[in-house]
C-alpha cells in the first residue's frame, strides 16, 4: 500500500469525515494517515489522528509553520475547515507542492468578506435576498451578518428602527432582508483540480442546526437547485471543495444565494454516505488521477447526529 498523508486545518470536530477518508484509501489501496493542526490538542479528531498544536492562521509566521508541518510529517493534501485556513491552504499548495482542492486565494478572500461577496454575486447575476447599501434604506425585518464572520456567530434579526439603532457598527454588517418564510439549502460540491469538471453538486435541506452547525439534514434532488449552483460555480470560477448556501423564498418560490465557503462544510457526510463519494474524489486527484463524475447519489437520505465522547487522560 501507498501513503497518502492528509493535514486538516482546523478539522477538530471532523472524526466521521476523517473515517470517510481513511476508508476510501483503503478502497484504493492507500495507507491515509490524518493529522489536523489546532490550538489546543485535546480535541476530538485526535481519536483517528494526530494533532499538531500551533497557532493561528491569522499570524504572521503561519506559513513558515506550515512549511515546516508539511516537512517534517511528510505532508501530501492540505483540507481546510475553517474559513480563515481557506488561503493558507492554497498557499501550501502554491509554495510547497501538497494537494489542496480549494479555489484560488483572491475568490477565497472575497468570499470570506460577505460584503464584498454580495457584490461579487450581483456583479455575475446571480440571485441573492435584497441587500440594503445604506442604513438609511433598511426595510424590517432585516438580518445583519458580520462581514467576516462564521458559524452564524453574531447573526441579528432586527425587526425595528429602534433595534437598528442601537448597532453602533452597521458598516461592519452585511444587511439584507430576512425572509421568515423560507427553507434553508446546503449544496456539497466537488469541482476537479485536474480537469475542472463538477464531479457532484448535492443539496441537503437544513433541518435542523446548533451553532451554525447541522445535526439534521436531508439531500434532496431539486434539479433548477442543481442548475443554479453550476451556475454559480463557473460563473465564479471555482474550484475544488465548494459549500453553496441558498435559501429558498416560499412566497416568491424563488433560491437566493446567501453565501459560499470554497471548503468542504460540515454535513458533507450526508452526502458521501449518500452516495456522493467526495472523500474518494480527494484521495483520487491527490494520486494524480481525476475524480469520477457522480450524479448518482440517493435523494432523501437522512443524516441526524448525536454527541461521542473522547477521553484524554494526564497519562
Amino acid at each position: 500500500m501507498r501513503n497518502l498523508s492528509i493535514l486538516m486545518l482546523g478539522g477538530a470536530k471532523r472524526v466521521s469525515l476523517a473515517q470517510k477518508l481513511i476508508d476510501a484509501g483503503k478502497v484504493r489501496g492507500i495507507d491515509v494517515s490524518i493529522f489536523s493542526h489546532e490550538l489546543e490538542r485535546e480535541v476530538p479528531i485526535a481519536s483517528v489522528g494526530k494533532v499538531i498544536p500551533g497557532g493561528k492562521y491569522s499570524n504572521d509566521g503561519i506559513l513558515n509553520e506550515m512549511r515546516d508541518i508539511i516537512k517534517s510529517f511528510h505532508i501530501d493534501v492540505v483540507l481546510p475547515f475553517v474559513d480563515n485556513s481557506i488561503e493558507v491552504a492554497r498557499v501550501c499548495a502554491e509554495r510547497y507542492g501538497v494537494f489542496s482542492p480549494t479555489s484560488s486565494v483572491g475568490v477565497a478572500s472575497q468570499l470570506f468578506d460577505k460584503v464584498k461577496s454580495a457584490v461579487l454575486f450581483a456583479e455575475n447575476n446571480i440571485p441573492i435576498p435584497q441587500t440594503y447599501q445604506s442604513v438609511d434604506t433598511v426595510q424590517f425585518p432585516a438580518i445583519y451578518k458580520p462581514r467576516c464572520g462564521s458559524a452564524s456567530k453574531g447573526i441579528k434579526v432586527v425587526n425595528t428602527q429602534h433595534e437598528a439603532e442601537q448597532i453602533s457598527n452597521p458598516e461592519e454588517y452585511l444587511i439584507q432582508e430576512y425572509i421568515t418564510d423560507r427553507e434553508e439549502y446546503t449544496l456539497d460540491c466537488y469541482i476537479s483540480m485536474i480537469d475542472g469538471e463538477i464531479k457532484c453538486i448535492v443539496p441537503r435541506l437544513r433541518i435542523a442546526t446548533v451553532g451554525g452547525e447541522v445535526i439534521k439534514t436531508r439531500t434532496c434532488r431539486v434539479p433548477v437547485l442543481i442548475s443554479l449552483g453550476a451556475t454559480v460555480i463557473k460563473s465564479l470560477g471555482l474550484q475544488g471543495c465548494v459549500t453553496l448556501q441558498f435559501l429558498y423564498d416560499r412566497q416568491n418560490k424563488e433560491y437566493k444565494l446567501m453565501e459560499i465557503n470554497p471548503r468542504l462544510g460540515g454535513g458533507v457526510v450526508c452526502s458521501v454516505n449518500a452516495g456522493a463519494n467526495i472523500a474518494d474524489m480527494i484521495v483520487c486527484e491527490a494520486t494524480g488521477i481525476a475524480a469520477q463524475k457522480n450524479n448518482v447519489w440517493r435523494d432523501g437520505a437522512l443524516m441526524t447526529r448525536y454527541m461521542q465522547e473522547v477521553m484524554f487522560f494526564n497519562d
